[in-house]
């Protein structure tokens, strides 16, 4: 399904809330959208592939989609999980070369897709975009760093930091704690480089201790701090 974009619409004021629009003036986002198309995906569609050239950046509305490659021994890696608000595709926008990864949703997603030239008319046109582009990336690469650098650490810490890496990128503050979405213990497997056996037997241990609460959608977190101190 396929439908043009309205910034009126109250129901797409998220655009707004969006960490990449966080204080650009309306009108300027406004004109930035005139060309967005939306349109509504199953779970496990793939959306780009590795190699496709980059004519559009796009922003999640609704749903989530795992960055994903695959290494020398051809077993996949998942890069990264990105939620509502979050933005993928502007490295091959900004480069003018075939992407790097695959995009697949993990859940009924919903993306707007704005052509690459519109995305890069707005950075050059308004500086606080490439300030907050700017922010994206240097958060991502934050995180890389982090996850490689615990890539010889004891597995409770591995699985420990995939929850925290999540929080930060999608975590929602709830009555109880800080939430991220409940994924297949498949795809923690991929981002914490661990056996998904592994992971169900950490995770049943975290929530023995107290350090997370968890039901059919969501993983509560009830202190990022305590959970933080696992890692070792």
């Amino acid at each position: 399904m396929e439908e043009r974009y309205s910034v009126q619409t109250p129901v797409n004021r998220w655009i707004y809330s969006a960490p990449f629009f966080q204080g650009l003036p309306e009108t300027v986002v406004e004109v930035a959208l005139t060309h967005l198309v939306t349109r509504t995906h199953p779970a496990n569609q793939v959306i780009l592939l590795e190699n496709d050239w980059g004519g559009s950046v796009y922003f999640i509305i609704e749903g989530w989609v795992k960055i994903r490659t695959y290494n020398l021994e051809g077993k996949e890696v998942t890069l990264n999980i990105l939620g509502k608000g979050e933005l993928f595709g502007e490295m091959a926008a900004l480069d003018e070369v075939p992407r790097s990864t695959d995009v697949i949703t993990l859940t009924g997603t919903v993306i707007g897709s704005m052509p690459a030239q519109d995305f890069l008319k707005l950075l050059q046109t308004e500086p606080l975009a490439g300030v907050r582009l700017a922010q994206l990336m240097a958060r991502r690469l934050r995180q890389v760093n982090r996850r490689l650098r615990l890539r010889e650490s004891d597995s409770q810490s591995r699985v420990a930091d995939t929850l925290l890496f999540l929080a930060e990128g999608q975590g929602k503050k709830g009555q109880t704690g800080t939430e991220i979405p409940n994924l297949p213990h498949r795809e923690l497997s991929s981002l914490s480089g661990l056996a998904r056996e592994t992971v169900t037997r950490v995770l049943t241990k975290l929530e023995k201790k107290g350090l997370i609460k968890r039901d059919q959608e969501l993983i509560c977190i009830p202190d990022l701090s305590a959970l933080e101190r696992m890692i070792v």
